[in-house]
């Protein structure tokens, strides 16, 4: 099983969870916002661009402890063990710290995407059919969503498989 990681943060110096998606195959996603992140910290970027998008999804809200609670439910009770793809080492780093510091055992392996294949057309076929004006770039769910879709892609047409069509 794959499961796709995303996430917004206060800043790179020293950077704190403001929310966070995990783009699933075969089960439901995931998706927290925190309501008690630092906002003084957060980089005039983060202001502009990720804080307007926080609140689109209902009952997503919640203080850390929660979202440790919830997102520790949700790895869990998958079915399978996991293998966590991301595309930023620091998305591996505040799931690890959103789950008290030790992922549950059902996450099996995880792996930094390698950044070469985002330039690939079946990449970037996936990001367009994941990005709408509604559910833009710089939204934790929305950015794991389209990496699941532009790397599912890329895997296809690497095989030599058709996926130019709906997967």
């Amino acid at each position: 099983m794959l499961i796709f990681l995303d996430t917004e943060f206060t800043d790179f110096a020293q950077p704190e969870l403001i929310s966070i998606g995990l783009a699933a195959t075969g089960v439901p996603d995931f998706y927290a916002e925190r309501n008690d992140y630092p906002r003084a910290r957060c980089t005039p970027f983060v202001i502009d661009e990720v804080i307007p998008l926080l609140g689109r999804v209902p009952n997503a809200a919640c203080d850390a402890s929660e979202l440790t609670t919830r997102l520790r439910a949700w790895l869990d009770q998958l079915p399978e063990s996991a293998i966590i793809l991301y595309d930023f080492e620091t998305d591996w780093e505040l799931l690890c710290n959103a789950c008290g510091g030790e992922v549950p055992a059902k996450v099996g392996a995880h792996q930094l995407v390698d950044q070469k294949i985002f330039r690939h057309s079946a990449y970037k076929l996936g990001e367009v059919l994941t990005y709408k004006e509604a559910w833009p770039p710089h939204h934790a769910l929305a950015d794991a969503q389209a990496l699941r879709e532009g790397y599912l892609r890329w895997k296809l047409a690497s095989e030599g498989r058709q996926w130019n069509s709906r997967i």
